[in-house]
């Protein structure tokens, strides 16, 4: 093994799909987890739009929903692979919001966790989902 193979560690190239795939069904676990009890508790979606109100953010009622499910929908995208380039970009949309709008005052470890999922959803909306999803299996197709 040369220097400069032992260095960059070449080799690994071949686990990237596999590693892509990982992170998205992790990240799209924890997205569909985070916001579940908003979406079978109306209490609890209530609960979010009052916090919506209390931070300041517009039409608190519209947002709450809107911000649920479009994380459910991102997290269920992450997972199959599924428009993942539009889901990323939403993902990372959606928690710049939260971090400017309530994480970043708080210090650098409680903004860690929106800040990472901005920086997850640049991932996904930059290079995709990888050759282990529905978008590549989409993007095989040859027209007719």
């Amino acid at each position: 093994m040369s220097r400069t193979n032992w260095l960059t560690l070449p080799q690994l190239w071949g686990g990237s799909d596999l590693a892509l795939l990982a992170t998205r069904l992790v990240v799209g676990a924890f997205l569909i987890f985070g916001v579940w009890d908003n979406i079978v508790s109306a209490d609890r979606m209530a609960e979010f739009e009052k916090f919506l109100t209390i931070k300041g953010f517009a039409l608190p009622q519209l947002m709450a929903p809107l911000s649920v499910y479009g994380l459910f929908l991102v997290g269920v995208a992450f997972i199959a692979g599924f428009a993942t380039r539009w889901a990323g970009f939403i993902c990372a949309f959606n928690f710049t919001v939260a971090l400017v709008m309530v994480d970043a005052p708080l210090g650098i470890r409680p903004a860690f966790p929106a800040a990472a999922l901005v920086l997850f959803g640049l991932i996904f909306a930059t290079i995709g989902a990888g050759r282990l999803s529905v978008d590549a299996m989409l993007g095989k197709r040859t027209p007719s």
